[in-house]
């Protein structure tokens, strides 16, 4: 219920928020504690490949709170972990965080526009469930064992669903060729990485969460364009939270 109440909240204020030209431009004059976010994504990285290096990129730093997000390459890419194990490495990793004693944030995958995915995978890659099917078992999953491990839980899925326009439009959160000149279909556009970090920060504040070490744990959808400074959703949530 609680998810579901800041998720109301987020929609209710978001004309006024997703103002995504706007929030480059946030002031970091105002006097804050002190926050350091650490952006630990890799493109192509997996659950096992965050099991690998876990320990280097993420508890090294002693964060108070992990943010997580992993999947899209186990489900998509030539690395492909069925669910039964990606539901075993996402477990480990989570049991990793806590006893390391940081608080996690989990956020279950972003939609995308099929007929670009397509053009690198041949739609029988995703038998017999089909992308959708995957993609929709996979986010239930994320949603279970956030529940089942007592975590905060994000529906990013959700809100790019809702107001992302996925698809050929320019206007599209996911790239493609009209906004970004790529087929890609899947990984965000800047617009879409600056609404994924303002609505991490939404969601922590909603959740009084305090964090003064955040870790950014993932795949390339965490890494962006790369850092804390260039167009990623870690570099926008360090923004807000300065």
């Amino acid at each position: 219920m609680k998810r579901r109440n800041f998720l109301s909240a987020f929609f209710a204020t978001l004309p006024l928020l997703i103002s995504a030209r706007k929030l480059a431009a946030v002031s970091p004059g105002r006097t804050k504690e002190q926050v350091d976010v650490i952006n630990a994504g890799i493109g192509g990285n997996t659950t096992l490949d965050l099991l690998e290096r876990i320990e280097k990129d993420c508890l090294i730093h002693n964060p108070d709170l992990t943010i997580l997000m992993v999947g899209t390459n186990d489900m998509n890419s030539r690395k492909y972990i069925p669910i039964m194990q990606y539901e075993k490495n996402l477990r480990e990793i989570i049991r990793k965080i806590l006893k390391s004693k940081s608080n996690i944030v989990l956020m279950n995958l972003l939609p995308v526009y099929e007929p670009y995915l397509f053009t690198r995978h041949d739609p029988a890659f995703y038998n017999p469930e089909g992308h959708k099917e995957r993609l929709a078992q996979m986010n239930l999953l994320i949603e279970k064992i956030a529940g089942e491990y007592q975590l905060s839980f994000l529906d990013i899925h959700r809100v790019f669903e809702k107001i992302g326009n996925i698809g050929l439009d320019k206007s599209s959160l996911i790239k493609n060729m009209e906004n970004s000149n790529v087929a890609d279909g899947l990984h965000p556009t800047d617009d879409g990485y600056r609404v994924i970090g303002l609505l991490v920060h939404q969601h922590l504040k909603y959740n009084k969460m305090p964090a003064s070490k955040i870790v950014c744990f993932g795949d390339s959808i965490t890494h962006g364009d790369g850092g804390t400074n260039g167009n990623s959703y870690p570099a926008y949530l360090k923004k807000l939270l300065s």
